[in-house]
């Protein structure tokens, strides 16, 4: 299957070298370019990408601004930030948006190709590792973390779909999910689709800051030393 791309970014010596970079890769198909968030519905609609590689920051309309619009629209393609920090508040309100994940600018042209398969495939661009390090950034924000209203909304979920909920939290993949809850593969998918359509998310990512405001990642941490 061809992964139809799309690359937004303001450098236009950015979009070459990832275009260069990127364009021989099987699979891929860069479909377009754009320098601006506000041409990226134009430009969707035109291309129909099944991901946008999208810059954060962009003098008109920002990365994150173009994410959120993007998202909220049915059949969106997924997007991955780009950006020059690993934890940056911009990328955790793009994440928040929807974004499924992000890359660093500097990061090597094989680790981009296979951040954009994983993307297209349902699954975020983030690492246990690269998920902790946001996790922690947030809690030194109090101002991002509502635990009481995030509580309410992982209320409404069924007991074996808020475990699964706090193992994406805990940046586990399926298979290891399905390993430690005794569950088959197929069946914690059928949970994580659940789970996002009664809590209204667009991805894994937006669970795992869930389940972080909630507060279930320092329970489950108690509960397992």
């Amino acid at each position: 299957m061809t992964i139809r791309l799309l690359i937004v970014d303001d450098d236009p010596l950015v979009r070459a070298g990832l275009t260069l970079m990127l364009g021989g890769a099987e699979e891929l198909e860069i479909v377009g370019e754009g320098a601006d968030g506000r041409e990226v519905p134009e430009l969707v609609a035109r291309h129909a990408p099944d991901v946008v590689l999208m810059d954060i920051r962009m003098p008109d309309v920002d990365g994150l601004t173009a994410t959120e619009l993007l998202r909220a629209r049915p059949g969106a393609p997924e997007v991955v930030v780009l950006t020059t920090f690993h934890a940056d508040e911009q990328v955790l309100r793009a994440l928040r948006a929807g974004a499924a994940g992000f890359v660093l600018k500097d990061t090597p042209p094989a680790e981009i190709v296979a951040a954009v398969r994983r993307v297209a495939a349902g699954d975020p661009v983030l690492s246990p590792a690269v998920t902790r390090q946001l996790m922690t950034h947030v809690a030194g924000q109090p101002e991002h973390s509502p635990r009481a209203a995030a509580g309410g909304r992982l209320a409404e979920l069924a007991e074996r779909e808020r475990e699964v909920a706090v193992a994406v939290g805990r940046g586990l993949a399926n298979a290891e999910i399905a390993a430690e809850l005794y569950m088959s593969v197929p069946t914690v998918k059928t949970h994580v689709s659940r789970v996002l359509a009664k809590l209204g998310l667009n991805n894994r990512v937006q669970i795992a800051l869930l389940v972080h405001d909630a507060g279930l990642l320092d329970e489950n941490r108690g509960d397992n030393p």
